[in-house]
């Protein structure tokens, strides 16, 4: 496996210097994310599910009727919503009309409650979680969330500002090329591997896994 100079070197030899640095991204602080107010988060998380297989420029067109359909995202109102609610959502042409993505909501608002009530807030939870277990983050997203697995958690948690890498195809090929796993990673072991070799560039780095994450794409693309 490559040192985190080496893949650089890789990726500024593709992109230049200018263009690498200027592709990265930075996680929010643990204070910002801490700050987020819970019902923001069910409304990120929401975005990047109804986004996941479908035209993401159309649910940014619609996404201030998904607002006031869904009561600003209210975690209250949404947790409790009825078959009425899901009646009259089915139907209301403000939002795409995906009866499992709506049903999603109110089970990721149930969701959001319980970890707010375990720890203060859901916001708080993710400022407070540690970033070298990140895969452990992803796990608990897809065991308690609703539709959170794969990429949509990792883009609800891009999103929402932590710190983080998405295994993107190009990540996962620079993944491959560097003897981490052989193929996606899917199994405990592999998944536990890729988040070793995160570790290990950031403690060569000094970079989040934000940062690494973009470095790794870019050193492909």
């Amino acid at each position: 496996m490559r040192t985190f100079e080496d893949i650089w070197s890789l990726a500024v030899d593709r992109k230049g210097e200018a263009e690498v640095e200027d592709g990265l991204q930075q996680p929010k602080s643990r204070d910002a994310i801490a700050a987020t107010p819970d019902h923001r988060l069910l409304a990120t998380m929401t975005r990047c599910i109804f986004q996941s297989g479908f035209n993401w420029k159309v649910v940014d067109a619609m996404w201030p009727g998904f607002e006031a359909a869904f009561d600003d995202f209210d975690i209250g109102r949404c947790a409790m919503l009825h078959d009425e609610d899901f009646e009259r959502l089915v139907s209301d042409t403000r939002i795409v009309r995906h009866g499992p993505k709506i049903r999603a909501v109110q089970q990721n608002a149930a969701f959001l409650s319980d970890v707010a009530h375990e720890h203060g807030s859901a916001a708080a939870f993710l400022a407070d979680w540690p970033t070298e277990n990140y895969i452990g983050l992803l796990d608990l997203l897809q065991k308690r969330g609703t539709r959170l697995g794969g990429n949509t958690g990792q883009y609800f948690l891009r999103f929402s500002g932590v710190d983080s890498f998405i295994l993107s195809r190009s990540v996962i090929h620079r993944l491959i090329a560097e003897g981490v796993v052989a193929k996606a990673p899917t199994s405990a072991k592999d998944r536990a591997a890729v988040q070793a070799a995160f570790n290990r560039w950031r403690e060569q780095s000094g970079r989040s896994l934000t940062e690494i994450s973009r470095v790794l794409a870019m050193s492909i693309d």
